[in-house]
């Protein structure tokens, strides 16, 4: 993550905290980072040097029309600037920033396949122990992990993986 990307999104988030918009901004950024990642042609587009700024902006006005006016002053702010190939990463940074003010935490819970609701409850259960924070669930599915569950929040890790049980099997078994 960039310094300039830092910048920005707390920049942002004073504004728009100032404004009291600071949950409908940050829904924007949300929307901001789900389309750049499901879009190539929106991530090339904005990182692209021989599409004038004013197009760039054209275009996102277009594409997110609905965003808050905070969100709007960003696109302008990146145009003066010639920074848009760093929008994902402001938009990202704000999440993160505006999870912290609002004393959320993220937990990164990796599953060999897309967590059932079961899963979720034994999940929550296990964070409870980590953390006192309201927290939500980011689930990333690696099948290598065979079964059960990976948990992540901040620095802290709780591995319930298959695959992690069968090395500490073989570790054992090899001493």
């Amino acid at each position: 993550m960039s310094r300039a990307a830092i910048r920005y999104a707390k920049a942002i988030l004073d504004i728009a905290n100032a404004n009291g918009k600071a949950t409908n901004v940050n829904e924007d950024m949300k929307s901001i980072v789900a389309a750049v990642a499901e879009s190539v042609e929106l991530k090339e587009f904005l990182s692209n040097p021989t599409v004038k700024g004013d197009v760039k902006v054209a275009a996102l006005s277009e594409v997110f029309a609905s965003v808050q006016q905070e969100t709007k002053s960003l696109f302008r702010l990146l145009l003066e600037n010639k920074r848009f190939e760093i929008l994902p990463a402001v938009a990202s940074q704000y999440n993160l920033l505006f999870d912290e003010l609002s004393g959320v935490e993220v937990a990164k819970v990796t599953t060999a396949f897309p967590i059932t609701p079961e899963l979720e409850v034994k999940v929550l259960a296990k964070i409870k122990e980590f953390s006192n924070k309201s927290v939500t669930i980011t689930n990333i599915v690696d099948e290598s992990i065979i079964g059960g569950f990976i948990l992540r929040i901040g620095d802290k890790q709780y591995n319930a993986s298959v695959a992690n049980s069968l090395q500490t099997l073989k570790r054992e078994l090899l001493n």
